[in-house]
């Protein structure tokens, strides 16, 4: 029987910038329907790891795979620079990122706004794509705001429409950069629900976040980061349960429990 690859593959990743080394060396796999969550302090590297996963940011060395596939790369050391363009969008498409800020466009309605990237980027036909948007803001639960303007909606709604903009695109994996820490609690759990319906389809998902509860939740795996490395990574219920490394229980005991 054939395995599949992982989604996403990281080999001893290392990403600087300038004289300040961010990550130092750090692998991880996304198999297809798991559901990683990266917690750390401020500065240890999630973000950057994130944004590295999704060819956002250039590495200095090591390897990214998609499906197998190894990124193609020219040049060496702070001039590394991914090859091959047509590769480096395909594979962008294939991974939806969700940010902290929602990104919404302001002029477009949240329904455009939903659709701009299948048709412009994919070229995908407009009348399937608004088929697809309506669904996927219904399936966040705001189908009632398709004619509504990112500024006439909450912050959690924001979030939501951000996420189906995501999934619209039909991505093999969904990356989520603190998707709740600019909400206050109450417009979180909105976030929260939706995050772990998708994370009960099996969608396979990288997530960095602050929310122990969430990332306890909704993962199958937890990575800790700690000055740019894997300081300690496991099964939620292991790594919250019982931690083994000093710097992680430290963490924790600063964190809201879980």
């Amino acid at each position: 029987m054939t395995t599949q690859p992982p989604v996403i593959e990281i080999r001893n990743l290392h990403k600087a910038y300038g004289q300040l080394e961010v990550l130092k060396g750090v692998d991880i796999r996304a198999e297809a329907g798991q559901v990683i969550s990266l917690i750390g302090s401020s500065g240890s590297g999630k973000s950057t790891l994130l944004r590295c996963a999704n060819l956002l940011e250039d590495s200095q060395s090591g390897e990214v795979l998609f499906c197998g596939e190894p990124v193609k790369w020219k040049g060496e050391g702070l001039a590394r620079r991914p090859a091959d363009r047509k590769q480096l969008l395909r594979i962008r498409t294939n991974l939806s990122m969700v940010f902290q800020q929602f990104n919404l466009w302001a002029h477009l309605t949240i329904l455009q706004n939903v659709m701009e990237a299948p048709v412009t980027v994919l070229g995908r036909p407009k009348a399937e794509v608004e088929g697809a948007a309506r669904a996927y803001l219904d399936k966040v639960g705001i189908g009632d705001k398709c004619d509504a303007f990112p500024a006439q909606l909450s912050g959690g709604q924001q979030q939501r429409a951000a996420i189906a903009r995501a999934l619209c695109m039909e991505p093999k994996a969904l990356l989520f950069d603190e998707p709740t820490s600019a909400l206050d609690p109450e417009l979180e759990q909105e976030v929260v629900k939706v995050i772990k319906d998708l994370a009960a389809e099996g969608r396979t998902m990288l997530i960095v976040t602050h929310d122990m509860r969430m990332a306890h939740d909704v993962s199958d795996h937890v990575v800790f980061l700690h000055q740019g490395r894997i300081e300690e990574q496991g099964a939620p219920a292991t790594l919250f349960g019982a931690p083994k490394s000093e710097r992680l229980q430290q963490f924790l005991s600063h964190s809201a429990p879980v």
